[in-house]
């Protein structure tokens, strides 16, 4: 499936390298996957991460043995959501791409894309089917009123659980945007 013309020198020769290289592409793969996304998508994300170099599309196919239009529909998801970039290496025509290595940017930007959609989404279909219920709880059965008022109650307790999930989500959007968390040493949860 790779190419010929292409170097293997992306990928590590030494053991150890190696094993710590496929173990993490393979994590990242999997937290992709938890998250709803695809596999491919955490291993290219991850190879670029621990790749001192930029690579090209031709690189990743090598690298991780998948296809090009795989590499190529993945690469523009990964740039959409501002996880790598596309960067300029002299004497070389191919794209070349990067890793973005500020994690809490990256967070950001699918906080603030993906999940922030999501979250305004839940909040328009509970009120939707609230409003839809007061309108029409006169014209129903007294039990049926009953169980209307029911859902009401149960559903405003899920759209204020969706407005405090979407003041989480805009705080931490909206951080300082100096915190390094790198300087975080030590987190304890009891």
């Amino acid at each position: 499936m790779a190419d010929q013309n292409v170097s293997n020198t992306m990928l590590p020769q030494e053991p150890h390298l190696r094993a710590v290289n496929d173990s993490t592409l393979d994590g990242l793969g999997q937290l992709a996957d938890y998250f709803g996304y695809n596999k491919v998508m955490g291993k290219m994300y991850g190879a670029l991460l621990l790749s001192p170099e930029p690579m090209s599309l031709d690189d990743l196919m090598a690298h991780l043995d998948i296809s090009k239009a795989s590499v190529s529909m993945t690469m523009r998801t990964l740039e959409n959501m501002g996880m790598v970039r596309e960067v300029w290496v002299r004497g070389d025509r191919r794209k070349y791409y990067e890793a973005e290595s500020d994690l809490w940017r990256i967070l950001t930007n699918v906080l603030g894309s993906r999940e922030m959609r999501d979250v305004n989404h839940a909040i328009d279909i509970l009120e939707t089917g609230i409003d839809r219920l007061r309108e029409n709880m006169s014209g129903m059965s007294e039990a049926d009123q009953k169980l209307a008022g029911f859902y009401i109650e149960r559903i405003d307790q899920m759209k204020d659980f969706f407005r405090f999930a979407k003041l989480i989500l805009t705080s931490i959007i909206e951080r300082d945007r100096h915190f390094n968390v790198s300087q975080v040493r030590r987190v304890d949860i009891e």
